[in-house]
């Protein structure tokens, strides 16, 4: 009998679920989960519950290909789940916990998954889920019930047996079906391989400084691809994630003043959060080494008062999560260069990043020049397999070998990457192309801005006209008025907003993205003109 080249390459692949039991092997008593409480969780410890949890779910007929949703906050529950899929093939669904009922139901449809596990806080939202979605078979809760002793979960775990499975999986298998953010469109079903998210964490193993001795915190979500992704390095690496099941800047200031951590990863405005809190500047976080950024633009000011506060090493991170992971990176030499000089790189998202080929083309996959604006294209092995039941977006996407996501932006000579924003965020007005990135990084050096999002609204005369909204710092306060003066000294006038809303908070996903989409429909009269 003879076997193909392919065959062989796939029957010695190491698989994601083969991650947890090498290092429990390696690290058998090392917590892999660091709880708010001083609470852990050891290697060996979770390998024996996945272990659990993988042949309960055979028990309940649930195995390679089928679907596994979840709705809930980050827990090693939630994990587990994850774990359990990557052993047994089974196909992680992660469903945003803000998501409303209406919204869930479509993603179920969608998805059609045999299993939902939550939190017990959603029980009332996921009423009578069981009955909506007959493809459901288990609907149990990580917690237990007002009135239950134990969770349905907890009762599942003890019914299955801590034996290794074996290892059915190739890089060619679906591991999750995410769906995407939706902060400029409706969500899309990201069809997400085993290949991807190996690389995702082999190349951001490498690209985030990783390290054995590490213990790290990632504030993404874990239904976030970027959130998975960096517990699973920990679980492949063998180091300590501390896991909370929200970020929550008093405690993750906490682990971080008490150097209990080596390593974050955060948004711009949970960094905001931390810097704004009573006595930062106390502390010396002798064992903080790097603060990773990234879902967001991030604005000199701040990052300067981050960068003297916290006085460790910055890195920028840059992707097309959901669908294509990391794409670039400003590295802790380029803030180093930032800082001796070309504080222009504070502007940039970095270089490609290793392991991706990056160009800048116009519609027709031309590549245009350094300087001139376009769309992202990239390879690597990161990308997503494709659209759920969505082939022309899957078409779209990848065109002549290249993978789009719509980030507009362009190159400088030494390959430097200047974002302008997604290609649906342009505004056209009078014939004019206008990137909210360049109004929105202006209105971000105001010193009482906290965040800032423009968005372009219809207009007769003009076809679009420019709308920002803004949020102030803690403590302070900004009109209209002196935001048009702001932007009147820094921009051409037709890029200056008309208007100007301020608002308490920006309505944004858990990932701490604004939701343009949301502030796009929002019928608001002018508050400022110009």
């Amino acid at each position: 009998m003879t076997t193909s080249r392919g065959s062989v390459a796939d029957s010695l692949s190491l698989s994601i679920g083969e991650w947890l039991p090498l290092s429990a092997r390696r690290h058998p008593g090392k917590p892999a989960f660091l709880f708010p409480d001083g609470g852990a969780l050891s290697f060996a410890e979770l390998d024996s519950r996945v272990n659990r949890l993988v042949s309960a779910l055979a028990g309940a007929g649930i195995g390679r290909g089928d679907r596994v949703a979840v709705f809930a906050l980050d827990s090693h529950r939630y994990m587990e789940v994850v774990l359990a899929c990557a052993k047994t093939g089974a196909v992680f669904v992660p469903l945003n916990y803000r998501l409303t009922r209406p919204e869930v139901d479509v993603l179920l449809s969608r998805s059609a998954p045999l299993a939902l596990f939550s939190d017990a806080r959603y029980a009332g939202l996921l009423d009578g889920v069981a009955e909506a979605h007959p493809s459901l078979r288990l609907v149990l809760t990580f917690d237990p019930l007002p009135g239950e002793a134990e969770s349905g979960y907890d009762r599942l775990l003890a019914t299955g047996a801590d034996v290794a499975p074996p290892v059915v999986c190739t890089d060619a298998d679906t591991f999750a079906l995410a769906f995407t953010s939706g902060t400029t469109g409706l969500p899309k079903g990201v069809v997400q391989s085993q290949r991807m998210h190996k690389n995702m964490v082999q190349i951001c193993s490498v690209e985030y400084l990783m390290r054995g001795d590490d213990v790290r915190y990632c504030a993404a979500p874990t239904f976030h691809v970027s959130g998975v992704s960096g517990l699973l390095a920990g679980i492949a690496r063998g180091f300590t994630s501390l896991l909370l099941p929200q970020f929550d800047a008093p405690t993750v200031h906490r682990f971080m003043a008490e150097d209990r951590v080596s390593a974050v990863f955060l948004v711009p405005t949970m960094i905001s959060s931390i810097l704004q809190l009573d006595g930062v500047d106390r502390f010396d976080y002798e064992r903080l080494q790097l603060v990773t950024y990234g879902a967001s633009p991030i604005s000199p000011t701040l990052l300067r008062r981050a960068l003297d506060t916290f006085r460790c090493d910055f890195l920028q991170a840059f992707g097309a999560g959901t669908e294509a992971g990391l794409q670039s990176t400003l590295t802790p030499e380029d803030h180093r260069r930032a800082l001796a000089g070309r504080e222009d790189l504070l502007r940039s998202a970095g270089r490609p990043s290793f392991g991706v080929a990056m160009r800048i083309v116009d519609e027709d996959m031309n590549d245009v020049p350094p300087g001139v604006i376009g769309e992202v294209a990239t390879r690597s092995d990161m990308v997503m397999d494709g659209y759920l039941d969505m082939p022309e977006d899957t078409a779209r996407a990848f065109r002549d070998g290249w993978f789009r996501a719509g980030d507009m932006g362009y190159l400088d000579e030494e390959g430097y990457l200047y974002l302008h924003g997604r290609s649906k965020d342009m505004i056209i007005r009078g014939g004019e192309n206008i990137y909210p990135f360049e109004i929105e990084s202006v209105l971000a050096e105001h010193p009482a801005v906290q965040q800032a999002a423009v968005v372009g609204v219809p207009d007769e005369h003009w076809g679009e006209a420019v709308r920002a909204f803004v949020t102030p710092r803690t403590g302070k306060s900004v009109t209209p008025e002196e935001l048009t003066e702001h932007c009147n000294g820094r921009l051409a006038r037709y890029k200056v907003p008309r208007e100007f809303v301020v608002l308490e908070a920006m309505p944004t996903n858990a990932s701490g993205k604004i939701l343009k989409r949301e502030l796009r429909t929002w019928d608001l009269p002018a508050v400022a003109g110009v």
